[in-house]
């Protein structure tokens, strides 16, 4: 079995399975795992996606809001761990 083969069928176990179909221009609610201490919570952040980058287990969205008049822009690796859902609010 050749080196490429090996990695992919380790990687497949780590994706997600039950993600939407998302594109740039989509506004979506992500709930990120936050650890604080001992315990964990969930945080949502809602926003437009603004970017995408496909590669494979790495993909990550850029998805930007608007947080007390300043603009902010926050980068999800979408198949980690700390990543519960991302939820699909509207579609361009």
């Amino acid at each position: 079995m050749k080196l490429h083969q090996i990695v992919k069928s380790i990687e497949s176990d780590f994706f997600k399975k039950d993600l939407p179909v998302l594109n740039v221009g989509n506004i979506v609610n992500v709930n990120v795992l936050i650890q604080e201490a001992n315990k964990k919570r969930l945080q949502s952040y809602q926003g437009t996606i603004i970017s995408q980058h496909r590669a494979g287990l790495n993909s990550t969205i850029t998805v930007r809001r608007i947080s007390k008049g300043v603009g902010v822009a926050r980068i999800f690796p979408i198949h980690s761990p700390d990543i519960d859902s991302i939820q699909l609010v509207s579609s361009k």
